[in-house]
């Protein structure tokens, strides 16, 4: 069997390693030539998933920066803290770079005897020869053709992520900030290094050297020595309505797109990538073919999950928003004494670290 993957983002790329290690042939079709990896951009990937992704498809020990704790903190409380979780054994998530993870699945992927890079033409003419098509592309006429129906919101935010260098620190604890323009996100990835997301609602983009003034307003850890230059984007939720036509699926950001104050979007996709991989495997065990079947079957096997799975972290940036904008922390008030109740704080981190399941 032959497998194509539209598009060459981080999405593809970790699910034919997972596919290749597999020895499933699988064609990838890089249909973005002027793919850039943002250098500020950082990846949060729970515990579970990163035991998943070491074992089943690259091994990313060497490059990750563990997190033994998580902060969180509401300016409607005078910046008092209102949740944490931790594991005091053991990291409970871990921080990785963008580029750094995209370059480790690209190298191993380059030199691969079951994985071909090509090139098809715009109408994609060529693509009924393939038992499985996943695509992860945003712009070609597979999704615009099939994958146009989906739930859309919009946030009315930019996200603006950055690296501030400081100080060196015992740098394992991440913080989060439900500060009154939007949530702030501390994410260590070394000592003397920290990834920042601020999600800054307006509908206007603020002018990068504001967003540094008010990042180091809000920062109360580190001695700041300089930032890297500061990236930005509009923040949108996305659902597909529909995860597949035939034996084409929709795959990856493509596939469900969520706010970034959890950092689950790509925790989001390894739990995919799991579900299709056990799918898979298990057609190929009983000698199933890989076809649209397939796609069947991972379509009622994970959508509702991850439509409830998105629709709790578009409800926790609701709470908070709303919050915000009422200048009222009876909210955060009530979050603080959930969190105080040592079984609810240990579903809350079991649901953050291995998603849903019912």
């Amino acid at each position: 069997m032959k497998v194509c993957l539209l598009g060459s983002g981080l999405s593809a790329l970790t699910l034919a390693k997972a596919l290749v290690n597999e020895k499933i042939k699988v064609d990838i079709v890089p249909l973005n030539k002027n793919h850039k990896i943002n250098v500020s951009r950082t990846i949060a990937i729970s515990k579970a998933n990163l035991d998943y992704f070491n074992k089943n498809i690259i091994n990313i020990k060497k490059i990750i920066w563990k997190i033994k704790k998580i902060e969180i903190f509401s300016e409607n409380l005078k910046n008092e803290k209102i949740l944490h979780f931790e594991n005091k054994s053991d990291h409970i998530f871990s921080i990785i770079k963008n580029f750094k993870l995209y370059d480790i699945l690209f190298k191993s992927l380059s030199n691969n005897k079951y994985v071909k890079i090509i090139n098809l033409n715009k109408k994609l003419s060529n693509i009924e020869k393939y038992n499985l098509i996943i695509n992860t592309d945003y712009s070609n006429i597979l999704t615009r053709k099939y994958f146009n129906k989906k739930i859309v919101k919009t946030y009315n935010s930019f996200a603006y992520t950055t690296i501030i260098n400081h100080e060196k620190v015992l740098n394992n604890v991440a913080t989060q900030i439900f500060t009154k323009k939007g949530p702030l996100a501390f994410l260590p990835i070394s000592q003397t290094k920290t990834s920042v997301v601020y999600s800054i609602h307006n509908h206007k983009k603020y002018k990068k050297e504001n967003v540094i003034d008010l990042i180091k307003k809000y920062n109360f850890k580190y001695q700041i020595t300089n930032a890297k230059s500061i990236e930005s984007f509009e923040l949108k939720s996305v659902s597909l309505r529909s995860y597949y036509h035939s034996n084409i699926l929709a795959f990856g950001d493509l596939l469900h797109k969520i706010h970034p104050l959890a950092g689950q979007g790509f925790n989001m996709t390894i739990r995919d990538t799991k579900i299709l991989l056990d799918i898979i495997k298990k057609n190929l065990d009983l000698g199933l073919p890989i076809d649209a079947t397939t796609n069947i079957k991972f379509e009622k096997k994970i959508k509702h999950v991850n439509y409830v799975f998105s629709s709790g972290i578009d409800f926790i940036y609701e709470y908070f928003n709303f919050e915000r904008k009422s200048k009222n922390n009876f909210l955060s008030k009530t979050v603080k004494l959930l969190g105080s109740n040592p079984s609810l704080n240990k579903i809350f981190t079991k649901i953050a670290d291995k998603g849903l399941s019912f």
